[in-house]
């Protein structure tokens, strides 16, 4: 192991002691650390289903399940290549001040930054992903996105507000923190706002791929936005409504006929090569998820991301 890593789950139960993502070590401090998990607490920004301030938490605990030495399949030993922990839940603002609950995790995520660290993070809505772009970007300059979600997220405004989960994107573009001549928006679909609601991201400079089509085109359309991104800083968020109710009910805005668990993993696994510069997964509404089965979809992404910064760190099998 390098540095820090998971308990192992034949010392301790996996079920017993502090829950963190994994059963990392909690740290604050970030010397020797190349990742760290960011808790995300705000939902503030959501328009319809409330409560992804809870999803750290959620995911937190599903991660219990998952035995993280070796991820076959992406033929990878995480804690071989990274030294990796739990930094805890961002001090959001309650009571609706987005922009200070956005610095709040701006700055979070720059002191990891600053460290050599790279954030993982888990939310929390997709307005919390315009702070992480944030830090990053003030570190590297602007990066290339990698949007999986069913929602374009470029919308001008909602009910008059303009920082929701709905406007990260296009936010996230006119602040400059993303080049969307190298970002794709992949996996949109439902009802829309207006009619040229595609050609707007398009008009910013977004690739943007509907899941029919990507359904039908497959990997490669994910390895084509990886070939176009090439050596620059890049990040990747995951809105949790990607994947199909069916598999990850519990999400603000879910939207049937998408991907299924497998499917989505599948795609999100094919953003091997990239250097990231950060990455996340977020939604996840956890008083709507009886089962649990949402937080563990959300986990398991988690962890692909994670093991996507260990690939990226050498040369995968």
């Amino acid at each position: 192991m390098k540095g820090y890593g998971p308990d192992s789950g034949t010392q301790s139960p996996r079920v017993a002691g502090v829950t963190t993502f994994l059963r990392l070590p909690h740290v604050t401090q970030f010397d020797g650390v190349d990742v760290a998990v960011v808790g995300l607490p705000f939902d503030t920004g959501l328009a319809v289903r409330t409560g992804a301030r809870f999803g750290p938490r959620a995911v937190r605990e599903a991660s219990i399940t998952i035995r993280p030495a070796y991820n076959p399949a992406q033929r990878v030993a995480v804690f071989d290549r990274l030294s990796v922990v739990d930094a805890g839940d961002v001090r959001a603002v309650a009571g609706g001040f987005t922009e200070r609950s956005l610095d709040a995790m701006e700055a979070t995520c720059a002191h990891v930054h600053e460290a050599g660290g790279v954030p993982l993070g888990i939310g929390g809505d997709h307005t919390v992903t315009l702070g992480e772009l944030r830090a990053a970007a003030k570190r590297f300059g602007p990066l290339a996105l990698m949007h999986f979600g069913a929602h374009t997220d470029c919308l001008e405004e909602s009910a008059g507000q303009r920082h929701l989960h709905s406007t990260v994107v296009r936010r996230a573009a006119e602040e400059g923190v993303v080049d969307p001549s190298c970002s794709a928006l992949l996996g949109m679909r439902g009802g829309l706002d207006s009619p040229d609601e595609y050609e707007q991201a398009r008009e910013l400079g977004f690739t943007v791929v509907p899941w029919d089509d990507l359904a039908q085109l497959g990997t490669g359309v994910v390895a084509a936005a990886v070939d176009k991104i090439g050596e620059r800083k890049a990040f990747v968020t995951v809105d949790v409504d990607f994947v199909d109710p069916g598999f990850a009910p519990a999400v603000g805005t879910p939207e049937v006929g998408g991907p299924s668990s497998a499917q989505a993993l599948a795609l999100i696994r094919g953003c091997r090569g990239l250097d990231l510069a950060g990455a996340d997964v977020v939604e996840v509404v956890p008083e709507l998820d009886s089962s649990h089965l949402t937080a563990t979809v959300a986990a398991t992404i988690a962890y692909e991301l994670l093991s996507l910064m260990a690939c990226s760190a050498g040369t995968c099998e």
